[in-house]
């Protein structure tokens, strides 16, 4: 059996006999921090999950254990930072279409013991394991593949599914208010971002990152006012995210940074994800194909759906945020120079243009053709 790391097994056991109300039987313990993907060019995340392969009740049971790591510099640095995104999660994950349930919440005292409140040291979350297989390996695949017609169908099938999740509206603006503070001084947002770069660093100096948050500034203020948009969202909408089982079903995971907010947000999460995997093919030249008309079918779909026209308008600083983070060299550490820099001055080109415009997109990845 693999090693649950620091929280034993036998704690784990008594644990999961309290949760299912009586006697559990555990048969294995696997890591999902993903060993193994040699493809994966992501380098970090908050979430360390294990599954649990256990006997509860006479069934065969399958759980994940989820906690969230002390990564420095992005609002997690205290236990309390660690406990509010267990404890949200448990709520939230239940309240979202097709996002996997959340069973219990909690903490692990300094013995070992689990327990739902108390002495905490640290946190962890139990949620339903749901099948299927992440999204980026779809969009791996095609980095040196043609897509098929059910990748074009997947695409449509998330813009339509955002636009009904996002159909979802409340009036209460100083939530939107907090959403669009968030995304420009948030610890896992802009601000925080940037201040996790190296610094000095030789593709994005001090007066670079200057210029980004004094645009960002100037962001909040244009959006704080739009609290009519504030719409149901995911908050991180992107294909480590998304699990496609057949055809095009799927779960989503990993709810994050509040219910409400600008429905923007999941577009560009997972909109730039088919911009970087276009630029990785093409080497930086272009979005190649099939990620551009990956892109425009997902967008194509969201509007046809939802019948956001104003989408366009506020999208620039969330995609400025993105490209912020997938071109972060901690966060996704194999990517080439080439990349990089494209991806930096995409961020750049969202801090200035008044509306994002897909008909202008090669000039906003550095005037590439």
């Amino acid at each position: 059996m693999a090693d649950a790391g620091p929280i034993g097994q036998e704690a784990l056991a008594t644990y999961l006999e309290r949760v299912c109300g009586g006697p559990v039987e555990l048969l294995a313990l696997r890591s999902l921090g993903g060993a193994g993907a040699a493809t994966d060019p992501k380098g970090l995340g908050y979430g360390v999950p294990f599954e649990v392969e256990c006997v509860a009740g006479g069934r065969l049971r399958s759980f994940v254990v989820s906690r969230t790591r002390p990564v420095q510099g992005f609002g997690h640095d205290y236990p309390a930072d660690r406990a509010w995104q267990a404890i949200y999660a448990h709520g939230a994950y239940n309240t979202f279409p097709r996002h996997v349930r959340s069973l219990d919440v909690g903490f692990v005292r300094e013995s070992g013991e689990l327990v739902s409140a108390g002495e905490a040291t640290e946190y962890f979350q139990l949620v339903d394991k749901a099948p299927g297989a992440l999204y980026w390996l779809d969009l791996d695949r095609m980095l040196a593949g043609p897509a098929r017609d059910l990748d074009y169908e997947r695409a449509r099938a998330l813009g339509r599914f955002l636009a009904e999740a996002h159909a979802a509206k409340r009036d209460e603006p100083t939530l939107y208010q907090r959403r669009i503070r968030e995304l420009v001084g948030h610890g896992e947002c802009l601000m925080g971002i940037l201040d996790s770069y190296p610094h000095p660093y030789a593709l994005l100096p001090q007066a670079d990152c200057e210029a980004l948050e004094r645009a960002a500034v100037t962001w909040r203020w244009e959006l704080r006012g739009r609290a009519h948009r504030l719409s149901r969202v995911h908050g991180d909408f992107h294909p480590w995210n998304i699990l496609f089982q057949d055809g095009t079903e799927f779960a989503v995971l990993d709810r994050s940074r509040g219910e409400w907010g600008e429905p923007a947000d999941d577009v560009a999460a997972l909109g730039i994800n088919y911009l970087f995997f276009g630029l990785r093919k093409s080497g930086a030249v272009e979005v190649a194909e099939p990620f551009l008309g990956l892109f425009g079918a997902f967008l194509d779909a969201y509007l046809e759906a939802g019948g956001d026209r104003e989408l366009f308008e506020v999208l620039p600083p969330f995609f400025m945020f993105r490209a912020l983070v997938i071109a972060h060299p901690r966060w996704y550490p194999t990517l080439t120079e080439a990349t990089r820099r494209t991806l930096l001055d995409f961020a750049r080109a969202m801090a200035d243009v008044p509306a994002f415009d897909p008909d202008h997109l090669p000039s906003c990845l550095g005037g590439v053709a």
